[in-house]
């Protein structure tokens, strides 16, 4: 079934199907079917040598490259935390143009590696950077506007967040339908294009308030949370058919990516979450 994710769509592995990269002329059979090596005593057809990738996709090496594409977003949240002025006793104007850079760029570049066929590890570092800087900056400005406190917060539940979902998907051995994936992606495309809308309305001073922190903002923000810990539900899903597709080693760095774009979502959700709790 092809996946609807456009993420992992340009990679044909990730959807179960038989994969040739022409790199290596090498075919990887879908995930289930029948090959040579189901029949120890079963003898493949001659055929000429190939060189084979420097090895399949692995859990270790997608954990790396996750591993290491979050840790140049936290370098680069810190680095925007600590080198920017203090938005308690100078203007945050400028914190507010540095996150606008992170947010659009970062969003710019997702489009490209989502939709890129062959994905670029340069790339989805240069998002890692992105968004970085965006997610360093916001986070500040609402420290400092909200109280100390909520960027720990957010953290923390992040990564309870991440690791709850993951043992919930292995431990009840959950399975993702076609339609499942259908209605989650058709749900964040619209809660993108209502925040867009929003944003864009906002610029002209009629915002209905699906970015902000009151009412409207902390139902947008609770319903994005439950959204991202259903993405992460399908990051999870194509990961384990990709791996089990004999995807090459360098498609780690698309599931990285994937699981990168849901990770910062969840953190961002969270941290207007405890914002919006701590102004009321």
């Amino acid at each position: 079934m092809q996946s609807s994710n456009p993420v992992f769509r340009k990679a044909e592995g990730f959807n179960g199907r038989s994969t040739t990269y022409p790199a290596s002329g090498m075919s990887y059979p879908a995930y289930g079917s029948q090959t040579a090596y189901d029949d120890p005593y079963r003898t493949a057809a001659p055929g000429p040598v190939t060189t084979r990738p420097a090895g399949p996709m692995t859990i270790d090496s997608v954990v790396q490259k996750t591993g290491l594409t979050l840790l140049f977003v936290v370098l680069a949240a810190a680095a925007t935390w600590a080198l920017t002025p203090d938005p308690r006793i100078e203007s945050a104007s400028s914190l507010y143009f540095l996150a606008m850079i992170g947010a659009f760029g970062g969003f710019a570049l997702s489009l490209v590696n989502s939709f890129k066929r062959v994905i670029s590890p340069a790339l989805v570092l240069a998002y890692a950077v992105l968004e970085g800087l965006f997610v360093g900056a916001f986070s500040k400005v609402l420290e400092a506007s909200f109280g100390e406190g909520i960027v720990i917060g957010a953290v923390l539940g992040t990564m309870a967040a991440v690791a709850g979902t993951l043992a919930a998907y292995k431990f009840f051995n959950i399975r993702v339908s076609p339609t499942f994936r259908k209605w989650v992606f058709a749900a964040m495309c619209g809660f993108v294009a209502l925040a867009l809308l929003d944003f864009v309305l906002g610029l002209f001073g009629a915002s209905f308030g699906f970015n902000g922190f009151g009412a409207m903002g902390l139902l947008s923000s609770v319903v994005g949370l439950g959204l991202g810990v259903l993405m992460l539900i399908l990051d999870f899903d194509y990961v384990e058919r990709g791996i089990a597709a004999g995807l090459p080693e360098q498609e780690s760095w698309r599931a990285a990516f994937g699981l990168t774009v849901t990770i910062i979502w969840i953190y961002i959700e969270l941290l207007r979450i405890l914002a919006i709790l701590r102004g009321d």
